[in-house]
């Protein structure tokens, strides 16, 4: 190889980093994302996909009702950019920690994203939230005010991304928040935004014609968490064993539920992962219903992009599977 061609490949090479990042095809340092629960991280690992992974908080079959935070928690924290959670009606373990952990962080309550449907708490009959009969079981009184904070801490439902249009507002503000920390790599997270809600809208497509069958048949839920699908698929959740999972049902309550269950024809109770599957079949006892699952924190699920669409599919599923056979 001659001398002048030599150099030419030595220049070339040196400035080949040079030339990727000028033609963009090489993404700057992601920020640190942490992220509280399974349905939020999966859409911002969707906005997020090219350019860096979010870490996540509640990981596994772990409940935000129920999380006691651990160091490996506190640490991401401490070493996070930006911050998205539910807010303090949802993640009430996450508001000290927030405020002594993620101070250098960008936090973000998704409650307060523009364009969100927000449904209010409701009680009354099956749904009445914090009086369950003096029959509780033993230290039931001091977790029902613990349930009681929890719901009181706003008047909204906070269970907000059981609803594809509510996704897509979150998406929205995932999207601008991540744009604003980290502009090299805003033209991707937009592009990403835009592919995410494609398939929100298909997938709220695909769930209207899965209950369609179904959506007259009343069922019973474990706890009240499923109001937003409820309100967008016109399905008919009948009531809950309990509103607050944190709180074990009274006699009273499930004697309540159980009559309901007659009332109505209810033909399926559906229990959740996380929590006790003994109160479903002791709701059941004497009826002709069926059990099923519901998972609406995505306990079963393995973290990441696809994981929104895989709960929300696998609740109308469950759904029609259950309702279809038990008529």
């Amino acid at each position: 190889m001659s001398l002048k061609k030599s150099l030419l490949l030595t220049s070339s090479l040196l400035f080949a980093p040079s030339l990727l990042l000028a033609t963009g095809t090489a993404h700057a340092e992601a920020p640190n994302v942490v992220v509280s629960i399974k349905p939020i991280h999966s859409l911002v690992a969707s906005i997020m996909q090219g350019v860096g992974e979010p870490a996540l908080i509640v990981e596994g079959a772990a409940s935000p009702h129920t999380y006691s935070m651990k160091p490996s928690n506190a640490s991401a924290l401490e070493n996070a950019n930006v911050v998205f959670w539910v807010g303090h009606g949802l993640e009430a373990f996450l508001e000290k920690p927030l405020e002594s952990l993620g101070s250098r962080a960008k936090i973000v309550e998704l409650d307060g994203a523009p364009g969100l449907e927000k449904l209010k708490f409701r009680e009354g009959g099956a749904f009445e939230a914090h009086d369950d009969g003096d029959e509780h079981e033993a230290g039931a009184e001091g977790a029902d005010k613990e349930a009681g904070h929890h719901h009181d801490e706003g008047e909204f439902d906070m269970h907000l991304w059981l609803d594809p249009a509510n996704a897509k507002a979150m998406a929205t503000e995932i999207e601008k928040t991540l744009a604003e920390a980290d502009p090299a790599n805003a033209a991707t997270y937009k592009a990403n935004l835009d592919a995410l809600g494609t398939r929100l809208d298909a997938l709220d497509k695909s769930l209207t014609e899965t209950v369609a069958p179904i959506k007259d048949k009343p069922f019973i839920v474990f706890h009240d968490a499923y109001q937003y699908f409820e309100h967008r698929y016109h399905v008919k959740v009948a009531g809950s064993i309990t509103v607050s999972p944190e709180v074990l049902p009274g006699a009273e309550r499930l004697s309540e539920i159980h009559a309901k269950i007659v009332e109505l024809g209810a033909t399926c109770v559906f229990a959740e992962p996380q929590f006790e599957p003994k109160l479903v079949n002791v709701v059941l006892e004497g009826t002709p219903a069926k059990s099923g699952t519901l998972d609406p924190e995505a306990a079963t699920l393995e973290a990441g992009p696809d994981l929104y669409f895989q709960l929300m599919e696998g609740i109308g599923t469950s759904l029609k599977t259950c309702l279809s056979n038990g008529s």
